[in-house]
């Protein structure tokens, strides 16, 4: 399996390189040069650890077998809280809901970050090599990766997250954990801050090679490999087929997991359109509905983990918009930058509004999903999720998902990481696992740093032992 990059100026490599690299190093992400298929047929009845290695087989090539692939699995996945993986409950006449927040954290990062933390572990081991993984949170990604990667003696991690722009237990998901080689890093500004931060770190190829820096965000490739995997799973849970395709609404902000989506559509799953749905800070939904891509103030909100304009994992979408032009990517991308957006016309445009809906969910409609949910199911939400369900009903009421067809709405964490917005809703907290119930007492350990690459590089100097 071989992997270019969006931007078509940095070198084909090799699954395993890419999962070290990360970012490639002109500035793109890596995708597959041919998008494998996948017989759905011989996986019905599969549970979610050996599906999980079927899926992941198919991009890793010779680098990891399949044998090796359902160990990490098993061991990744025997620590969620639920049996089933990724349970779907029904909540309405073709209306589900895929929980997706039994891992440590609670968030959906923790079906890739478990497995990615084992892939770089043998990676590493193999090669004799230790690498600094550098990433951007705007929530649980930053612990999902912590979670992942804590204690291994190969890796130190460094996660940036925007100073009071997360929960309290987002944050101290980070802050809490004392294994000499995490970092959790609060910088002065929004997500896009961290964001440019790290990617302006990976685009100093000195400082980049001296720290062997590497991703685990969805910048990452083996990111959304694996996140491709709940899709299939769902697909084959309530039984898609050619004739009965899924639809699935997907909460976004930096698009990975509704590219994932699109990626097990490519492979041959029977999906029928993926809603994006986003708060108010809506972007992409505005980049569905009219075709122009503009970057507008991020408004912090009550789902922090969608508060982005600049979505890194929309430029895998624009490729494949292009027709895998990686000089016309780069050329949106230097307009994105300087004038702070672009347009998609003509046939590129056809193909989004074929495969993708969107909705827009302002705070006080995240409220009154989260009561809705509440009182005609019995289910508690978190407002990420609450903008998830709301999309679909917008999309089913603007006929852009029939009533025939099933929807899968996303549940991408749980509702005790957001606690205040449950309260404003249903007048009530929900609660910790009670594996977590004393994260509120647990010491913090941070650093503050300005929105400043010079002292992020020096704070990561100082600390990581690759440059010892």
């Amino acid at each position: 399996m071989i992997y270019q990059s969006t931007r078509g100026e940095a070198p084909d490599l090799a699954f395993e390189d890419v999962l070290l690299a990360g970012l490639a190093r002109d500035g793109g992400l890596y995708v597959p040069k041919k998008i494998p298929e996948i017989d759905l047929s011989a996986l019905a009845g599969t549970d979610y650890p050996a599906l999980a290695a079927a899926v992941l087989a198919e991009f890793t090539g010779d680098s990891v077998s399949r044998a090796e692939l359902e160990a990490m699995a098993r061991a990744a996945y025997d620590g969620f809280d639920h049996a089933a993986v990724a349970p779907i409950r029904q909540i309405g006449p073709n209306d589900w809901l895929m929980e997706l927040f039994h891992g440590p954290t609670l968030a959906f990062k923790d079906f890739a970050l478990q497995v990615l933390g084992r892939l770089f572990d043998q990676a590493l081991s193999r090669r004799g090599e230790r690498v600094t993984i550098l990433g951007a949170t705007s929530g649980d990604t930053g612990s999902a990766a912590i979670e992942g990667c804590r204690g291994r003696d190969a890796v130190d991690i460094f996660i940036l997250f925007p100073k009071g722009r997360v929960s309290d237990v987002q944050r101290r998901q980070m802050t809490t954990v004392d294994d000499p080689n995490v970092h959790a890093i609060a910088v002065d500004g929004d997500f896009d801050d961290c964001q440019a931060l790290v990617k302006a770190a990976f685009g100093d190829l000195a400082f980049r090679d001296r720290l062997r820096l590497s991703a685990v965000n969805s910048i990452n490739w083996a990111r959304v490999a694996a996140q491709v995997v709940y899709y299939v799973h769902g697909v084959l849970a309530l039984g898609g087929s050619a004739d009965r395709k899924v639809a699935f609404s997907v909460p976004s902000g930096n698009f990975g997991n509704v590219f994932a989506g699109h990626i097990a559509r490519q492979m041959g799953a029977d999906i029928g359109r993926l809603v994006v749905g986003a708060n108010v800070n809506d972007i992409l939904h505005r980049f569905v509905e009219t075709g122009s891509y503009r970057k507008d103030g991020v408004v912090p909100t009550m789902s922090p983990s969608m508060d982005i304009q600049v979505a890194s994992n929309f430029e895998r979408l624009l490729f494949e918009l292009t027709g895998r032009d990686g000089a016309k990517v780069r050329g949106l991308i230097q307009s994105l930058g300087q004038s702070g957006g672009f347009d998609i016309a003509g046939k590129a445009f056809d193909g989004v509004r074929q495969g993708f809906a969107s909705a827009r969910v302002d705070e006080e409609a995240t409220l009154a999903e989260i009561r809705r949910l509440h009182a005609e199911t019995g289910e508690i939400v978190d407002p990420h999720t609450a903008v998830g369900t709301a999309s679909a009903r917008q999309a089913r009421a603007a006929g852009a998902v029939t009533p025939e067809t099933p929807l899968i709405s996303l549940a991408t964490a749980h509702p005790a990481k957001f606690p205040d917005a449950v309260e404003r809703a249903i007048g009530r907290r929900p609660a910790l696992p009670e594996r977590m119930g004393d994260l509120m007492e647990r010491p913090e350990r941070a650093a503050d740093l300005p929105n400043d690459l010079a002292a992020l590089q020096t704070f990561i100097t100082e600390r990581a032992r690759v440059a010892r």
